[in-house]
Parts: structure tokens; sequence; C-alpha cells
């Protein structure tokens, strides 16, 4: 074998090691911490124009409980945070953090009804404004809608919901749903041998919906495209971020499979968080969700009947080819669902 052919191949296989074996520099735009409480940070992005060019109300960004939020900010040039802090808007992001043994008993109820009134607090004395945006992304949509029904005079005005799961009716469209039949599926046991539900077994739940997918062709394009820096570093980015999950806090996640997957309790009227009866048509917030049409972890029909029962009048539900994480942080992203979202918002944040 030729020397040159050789020495292709050794570089190959180094990059290929230094990619798998690396983190990639994520969540880079600046911010700063304004608030905690517990392991949550409330974290706000510094602003790139001035106060004059800005919105006056400022956006709250809401993820998932068992991902990190840096997705949202995955990097320099391909980042949801960047193009909205670069639009004029005033961005904040709840960060749950990580979960330890000792907050085993946290619920939902917690996360809705005391993280987020307090952290939305601290919001409006920094900004000076009394009413806001929220955007919530899959479980984030879960805690917002939540939020907006049950504190609909708090200053909400608009609700932005990302791929969410809030409708468990129809279960043979949700695997998920048929993967934790009560039936089938211990939640008890789980939580006595761990406390808290492993960021292991949530992360191989979620790849098994798709395992060739996810343990090979994803590797195989990795592969096929490492003489093109531009791939490998999207890839890298991904992979850093897909790689680095957080468990779920006990509690939460009993609440997640007994009163959402086996008894669809939020959209049935029934879902009772510190007492309070959660009523989506309660939701006065002008309302967008944001509906990916390739979505395996979060099918259509879960988020397509919000729009029925919310109380507001101000409603849009927006379809985008793409999948669960893909339509905010795929190649397209930045030309479809980014700016949409800008458009939708800008008119409502006056």
């Amino acid at each position: 074998m030729a020397p040159e052919v050789i020495a292709q191949a050794e570089e190959r296989l180094r990059r290929l090691t230094q990619v798998l074996t690396t983190r990639a520099a994520i969540a880079q735009t600046p911010k700063q911490v304004i608030w905690t409480l517990n392991k949550a940070k409330l974290y706000r992005y510094v602003p790139v124009v001035s106060a004059e060019q800005r919105h006056r109300l400022p956006l709250l960004l809401v993820f998932a409980l068992m991902n990190r939020p840096d997705i949202l900010d995955l990097r320099p040039g391909h980042s949801f945070v960047e193009f909205m802090v670069h639009k004029g808007y005033d961005v904040y992001l709840l960060d749950w953090g990580t979960p330890g043994l000792e907050d085993r008993h946290l619920k939902f109820d917690d996360y809705t009804l005391e993280y987020m009134p307090r952290a939305i607090r601290k919001l409006k004395a920094v900004s000076g404004c009394e009413e806001f945006g929220v955007l919530g992304w899959c479980i984030g949509a879960i805690l917002t809608t939540s939020y907006a029904a049950l504190r609909p005079d708090d200053g909400l005005r608009n609700l932005i919901l990302l791929t969410a799961p809030l409708d468990f009716s129809n279960k043979d469209a949700i695997t998920f749903a048929k993967w934790t039949d009560q039936r089938y599926f211990d939640v008890e046991k789980i939580l006595a041998a761990f406390g808290n539900m492993p960021s292991e077994m949530i992360e191989y739940g979620a790849k098994a919906l798709r395992p060739v997918e996810n343990y090979i062709g994803n590797y195989i394009r990795l592969w096929d495209n490492l003489d093109d820096p531009r791939v490998v570093e999207a890839w890298h980015a991904m992979h850093t971020w897909v790689t680095d999950n957080i468990p779920m806090a006990g509690a939460t996640f009993r609440q997640l499979i007994v009163d959402l997957y086996q008894n669809n309790r939020l959209m049935q009227g029934s879902w009772m968080l510190r007492g309070e009866r959660v009523d989506v048509r309660r939701i006065r917030a002008n309302l967008m969700t944001v509906i990916a049409e390739g979505d395996h972890i979060t099918p259509c029909c879960q988020s397509e009947s919000i729009h029925q029962k919310a109380g507001t009048r101000d409603k849009e539900l927006y379809r985008i080819p793409g999948g669960h994480i893909g339509v905010m942080a795929g190649s397209g992203a930045s030309k479809h669902t980014w700016p949409h979202i800008d458009a939708w918002l800008g008119k409502r944040s006056a």
C-alpha cells in the first residue's frame, strides 16, 4: 500500500478518535447567572443591540428536565439563542440543573409552581417589564403549558410550544406509551432501586426508538464525511449534547409515567398540582405550537389537541418537516423554524 494512502487512513482515524473522545465547545453565547434555586439557574444572555432596538417583552426559554438546554445554543452560527439575541430579544434561559438523590422528591408541582414563578419574578425585575413570552420545548412544554393554565394572570402574553407531549390518548401512535404500559412497566421498582430515573436509561429509551439509525447509521455518516470539516463540526457538537444527559427526579418521573403516559390527566383536565387543577381552557396567552411532522418521540397527535382546548383566541399551529431535535437544531432550522418563530413573536412582543 502506498505511503500516502496509509498516511491518509491514519489521519482519518486520528480525526475520528478525536471527535469521539472529546467534547465540542457548545453553549458559547455570552450569558450571566441572575438567579439560582437549588440546582436551577436563570441565565440572561448579554444583549447585542441597543435598548431602543430591542423588543419590549423578554423571552424565557424552558427546556426538558432530562436533557441539558445547550441544544438551544448549540454552536456559534448555528444557535437559536444567538439568532434571537441578534434579532433584538431580551433572552433568558431556565436551566434546571442536575438533580441529586436528595432531589428525588421533586415533582412537576415544584418546578411549575415554585421554580418557574420565582424565576419569572426575577426576569420581570431585571427586564423592567411585567409581561413576557415563554418558549417550552418537549417536557419544557408540559411545564410551560401547566404554568400558563395555572397562572393566566401573571403576565404571560406569548406561549410557544415546541414538539409538546401533552395529549397521551392515542397510545397506538406513541411508542413510549406502549413501553410504559402499567401492565409491563413498574415505575416503583425503578425508583426503589435508583431514587431518580437514571440518565442512562432515559438515553437508551430514546435511542432504542430507532436503534439502527442511532447506533450504526449515525456513525457511518460521520465516517463518510470525515473529510468535510463543516459536517464533522456539526456532528461533534450534536454528539456532545446527545451524550450528556441528566437524571430525572424520581417523583417527577413517576408523575410523567403514571399521570401522563398511563392516564392522560393533563388533557383530560384531572391533573392536580399542589391541589390546583390544571385546566388548559384557562390559557389566555397568544399560542403557537410547532409540530415536527417526522417526530418519532412526540408524534403530532400529542401536540394538536391543545389548540382545540386552550382558551386563547390567538392561535397558530405551525407544521414543519423534521424530527424532534432537528426541527430546532437541524440544518434547516435557521431557514425555516427560527425565522417563523421570530416573525410570529416579534409582532406580539411590542
